[in-house]
């Protein structure tokens, strides 16, 4: 009996070394169980039903786990297979699919839109699918939850807008629009004769194994469902109803995915495009994609690519993007250097869990220190400066901000709101707003003369009346 026992000690030890030395290096040093508890943490300071979390290294998907409700009403657990809506992380993969019509020769991105979508406004028409793709195509940006079910509304919508859903002339100016991968998903539609969703399964998920991925609602029901949920405060959250859906705004971010859909194309994409042994994304997508094709103003170092985020973390270079709508949020950050991927996925409008994510981020990748937070140093304006920034600021006919000089200091009027603007370097400022003790920062965009042509606040731009 000794001797069986011994040798299945050995053999217990053995396997136990295969499966070690089968994961990468930094997977080893992962303390899963902190990383649980910082999740179930997070959740319940953030009043979060739940979320699901995924960590993606080398060739491998290291975790993979459900937390919290996916129900409040029903208390049905989070799983890693189940779906959520993931967002505005929706145009990383509209954006891959309308590069591959790029690279099979059927479309090119200096071209106008009006060679691939007939019955759009002339002035639309003009727009490059590269100033759709980088946020520069001067629309101004709309992102209701609520519209039309029926397919066929995609290209019957963006060919009923007109002249002044531009805000300014395409390509002067980096302004994050949900309307811009609209309108590629409208390219994307008539380029490969087939409505947009089917397209994007038949070119995106199905060569990635994304199995449940889906941007329909009746098909994303027959699969296990979070339910997305608002919160005020620490009141109890309450399940959104309706659900949110709007066809025409699909390709900006209505995509159906769970956290296990999302690692496997994180796998490939850290992994030069390849997949169980296949190419599933062409490599050369994915440089294009993560190369910064354009700056933010206002963020020091940070461009958008085609669909993603490019910067640094505390010295390490990643790509990604967020995702928020009603009852939803998501982060998806990717270090392709050190091939290392965070997703995560919450059922709370906005919710998206950075503690968790840096958390995670430390424990995979070499990130420095984290800098020591520094009080803003905030500069005087002479009074010419002052009035050089005044006057009204338009995104659309509803949507502009008034900037004003009274007795003697600068303020952003945001309709009842008299906010102090505080200057802290060329065209910067910081503000806020009532008792909050966070400070929100605007920076304003100065054309060819060195004046301010533009306001730039939340990732959007807001021209200057003439």
């Amino acid at each position: 009996m000794k001797k069986l026992a011994s040798f299945a000690f050995q053999t217990a030890m053995i396997a136990c070394l295969i499966i070690l030395n089968a994961l990468p290096a930094a997977a080893q040093n992962i303390d899963f169980k902190k990383l649980e508890s910082v999740v179930n943490a997070e959740l319940a300071e953030t009043n979060t039903p739940g979320a699901a979390l995924a960590v993606v290294q080398g060739e491998r998907v290291v975790f993979a786990k459900g937390f919290g409700a996916a129900n409040v009403e029903t208390g049905e657990p989070v799983t890693a297979e189940m779906l959520f809506r993931i967002g505005s992380m929706t145009k990383t993969f509209t954006a891959l699919a309308l590069l591959g019509l790029v690279e099979e020769g059927k479309l090119k991105l200096e071209e106008p839109l009006g060679n691939y979508v007939k019955g759009l406004n002339p002035k639309l028409a003009q727009i490059t699918l590269h100033q759709l793709l980088a946020h520069t195509s001067g629309l101004r940006d709309e992102g209701r939850p609520y519209g039309a079910h029926d397919e066929t509304a995609l290209l019957e919508t963006v060919r009923g807008w007109k002249e002044d859903y531009l805000f300014t002339e395409p390509g002067r100016i980096f302004s994050y629009s949900n309307l811009n991968y609209a309108l590629a998903g409208a390219v994307i539609e008539e380029t490969s004769g087939k409505p947009f969703a089917d397209a994007m399964s038949e070119r995106v998920y199905k060569p990635l194994g994304m199995s449940r991925a889906t941007f329909r609602p009746t098909v994303a029901m027959t699969y296990p469902l979070a339910q997305g949920h608002n919160a005020r405060g620490n009141a109890k959250p309450v399940v959104v109803r309706p659900y949110t859906d709007n066809v025409p705004n699909w390709a900006a971010g209505y995509m159906f995915a769970s956290v296990n859909d999302l690692a496997r194309f994180a796998v490939a994409f850290l992994n030069d495009g390849k997949l169980d042994g296949k190419q599933a994304i062409a490599a050369k997508n994915i440089v294009k994609a993560s190369s910064g094709s354009v700056d933010i103003p206002g963020l020091d170092a940070v461009k958008y690519g085609y669909g993603l985020r490019v910067e640094e973390i505390r010295g390490v270079a990643v790509v990604s993007h967020g995702g928020a709508i009603p009852g939803f949020g998501a982060q998806i950050i990717m270090s392709p250097r050190h091939r290392v991927a965070v997703i995560v996925l919450a059922n709370k409008s906005g919710a998206r869990l950075d503690k968790t994510v840096e958390t995670a981020l430390e424990m995979t990748l070499p990130l420095k220190v984290k800098p020591e937070t520094k009080p803003p140093v905030f500069l005087p304006l002479t009074a010419p400066q002052m009035q050089s920034y005044a006057g009204v600021y338009r995104h659309s006919p509803r949507q502009f901000f008034e900037i004003a000089v009274q007795e003697g200091k600068l303020f952003l009027k945001d309709e009842e709101d008299l906010l102090a603007l505080e200057n802290i370097g060329e065209n910067r400022f910081l503000y806020k707003r009532g008792n909050s003790t966070a400070m929100d920062d605007l920076t304003f965009v100065t054309g060819a003369d060195g004046k301010p042509e533009y306001l730039h606040i939340n990732g959007r731009a807001f021209r200057k009346g003439k």
